[in-house]
């Protein structure tokens, strides 16, 4: 399966998570005036917050956008991807040319990580990462990066459908 132009395809397979923090998320309270099961992305703080509906939000470290690739404003999931392949989208291959055209599902280089969330807002995603000393920066081209075992949590919650808010 293509996104767009072709820059993430699924492989359907179990996740095994590496390692890394033994518990990167946690409850917290979440006063904002915000439908159960929306997630809410804080650029600034580097957080993502998955909503409960009871006043209570599970909060993620994350990775955003680096300095003029950000963006702000509302998305819709609109796909669930295990182990997802990647192909670099063009803004990517141009500053990065030696990257190959395809990195596939699983491979220790492929930066989606364990699992994706396709946002129907351009070539972003909510993803894990082969990298997960970047989490808590400015790192992406817009793509929120999370801890491997974070985003196959957060994979088990979050509908296709659910509205993403993204704020500084």
């Amino acid at each position: 399966m293509h996104k767009q132009s072709g820059w993430i395809a699924a492989g359907i397979v179990a996740v095994t998570m590496p390692a890394g923090p033994a518990v990167a998320r946690e409850l917290v309270a979440f006063d904002a005036a915000a439908e159960a099961g929306t997630v809410v992305v804080r650029t600034a703080e580097r957080r993502l917050y998955f909503i409960n509906g009871d006043g209570t939000a599970i909060r993620y470290p994350v990775a955003v956008g680096k300095a003029g690739k950000q963006w702000t404003g509302y998305a819709r999931i609109d796909g669930k991807y295990l182990r997802p392949a990647w192909s670099p989208p063009d803004e990517v291959k141009r500053d990065n040319p030696r990257l190959p055209d395809v990195i596939a599902g699983g491979s220790p280089s492929n930066p989606m990580g364990a699992a994706a969330l396709t946002l129907d807002r351009g070539e972003y995603a909510i993803h894990g990462t082969n990298r997960p000393g970047s989490i808590g920066t400015f790192a992406s081209y817009g793509c929120i990066r999370m801890y491997n075992q974070d985003v196959a949590d957060l994979y088990g919650r979050v509908q296709v459908g659910a509205t993403v808010v993204v704020t500084r």
